[in-house]
């Protein structure tokens, strides 16, 4: 839906079905409902999830008609598409998997350039529109520097490929889409820190003499055609984990002119321990699923940082009297806390208040995917839950008070 600091949605990977015939029915069965409570009078955008088989099957003519008529007669738009998922993304386990295949790969390549083919199709005119994927791919996959070091630039050319369809869709259209990279902690590029200096430093060396020569631009417009169409999804569960802190990334950002192309709107699961750190881990337990990777970071109550890859490792390991764990498991946006646990809204509620003092980004989208793996207390019925994220969101976005930025 449409706000003063943005088009605000929630991403369909919330719903199961991989296949096109399978997500399409939930669309039709939760999409109305949720548009009804919170945008009755006017049309409402969808973050759109579409694993590789469904978008095999949305790519086709009359499967992409289909599905134009039903936006247009139920008064939906689609400007967001979440690619990172390429497989099974629910009720499987997906761990690791999640990052396969990886940017080195041509199934990626072939992937994503499908989805903005479909993006293309479906975006309103007057509307960016923009396809997330994942951190080039999952550091533990290598076991030495120089594979990691040629997976980066076997990846980073298959990326500059996608940079020059963009380019050549935005000439032939003048739509202007662009690939949202989402870090996440044990992605290669695992943090934002990590994601700029990569950008900075193999990105723009690598991609600008190829883009210049290929295409004629001035060096000053070939640095700003790879600005508008690689950009970072910035998912705040993700920042929150890895202790980022919200007025730097925006800094950081700026100072290096790189584009937000989406926010993702999205809480941690964090526990602090006292003295006695056994009910808060038996607390911890419930939440240990077999599903999707659960990175663990560790301050101690020095400062310190540990990680581990997911939290079953934390958990053997066991904790320390006053640390503060940070897990990836998303949780719900308008909880705060649940017990002895709680979660990371303050850095959510931060970042929402510098969207409205910069509006860092157009693209606002929820992104709580775990409400089927969370703890069976946490369940509630999928449409009261997402009305109910949404409409925490907006009550933010709406507040006249703010947290004000430190010089």
């Amino acid at each position: 839906m449409r706000t003063k600091y943005g088009h605000l949605t929630y991403c369909s990977n919330i719903h199961p079905g991989e296949s096109w015939s399978e997500h399409f029915l939930q669309l039709k069965e939760n999409l109305p409902l949720v548009r009804k409570n919170l945008s009755p009078n006017a049309p409402m955008g969808i973050g759109l999830r579409l694993g590789n088989e469904a978008s095999l099957e949305l790519i086709k003519p009359s499967n992409i008609y289909e599905f134009q008529t039903w936006l247009k007669n139920e008064g939906f738009y689609v400007f967001l598409i979440n690619g990172f998922p390429y497989g099974n993304f629910h009720k499987t386990t997906v761990k690791e998997n999640v990052y396969k295949p990886d940017w080195t790969t041509n199934e990626r390549l072939d992937y994503t350039l499908r989805l903005f083919s479909i993006l293309s199709q479906l975006l309103p005119k007057e509307l960016e529109g923009g396809v997330s994927t994942p951190p080039i791919s999952y550091q533990f996959f290598d076991i030495t520097d120089f594979e990691r070091k040629q997976r980066v630039r076997a990846s980073t050319q298959n990326i500059i490929k996608i940079l020059h369809h963009l380019i050549q869709v935005q000439m032939d259209t003048g739509q202007v889409l662009h690939l949202d990279m989402e870090p996440e902690p044990d992605g290669i590029l695992g943090n934002v820190e990590l994601w700029i200096q990569w950008y900075l430093d193999v990105l723009l060396p690598t991609a600008l003499p190829e883009i210049q020569s290929k295409w004629g631009f001035t060096k000053e417009a070939t640095e700003g055609k790879v600005k508008n169409h690689i950009r970072i999804c910035l998912d705040v569960c993700h920042s929150a984990v890895s202790f980022e802190k919200n007025k730097t990334i925006v800094w950081l950002l700026k100072e290096n002119l790189i584009q937000i192309g989406r926010i993702q709107i999205s809480s941690a699961l964090k526990a602090k321990f006292s003295k006695d750190p056994k009910p808060t881990l038996d607390l911890l337990s419930s939440f240990d699923e077999p599903t999707y990777l659960h990175q663990v970071i560790i301050q101690s109550e020095d400062g310190q940082l540990v990680s581990f890859s997911d939290l079953p490792y934390a958990l053997l390991r066991g904790a320390r009297p006053f640390e503060e764990w940070r897990i990836h498991f998303h949780v719900p946006v308008f909880l705060d806390s649940f017990g002895m646990l709680s979660s990371t809204q303050s850095e959510l509620i931060e970042i929402l208040n510098l969207q409205k003092d910069f509006f860092l980004t157009n693209s606002l989208e929820v992104e709580t995917y775990t409400w089927g793996v969370l703890p069976k207390e946490l369940q509630t019925p999928i449409v009261t839950s997402i009305i109910r994220e949404l409409q925490w969101v907006k009550s933010i976005l709406e507040s006249e008070t703010n947290l004000k930025v430190v010089e």
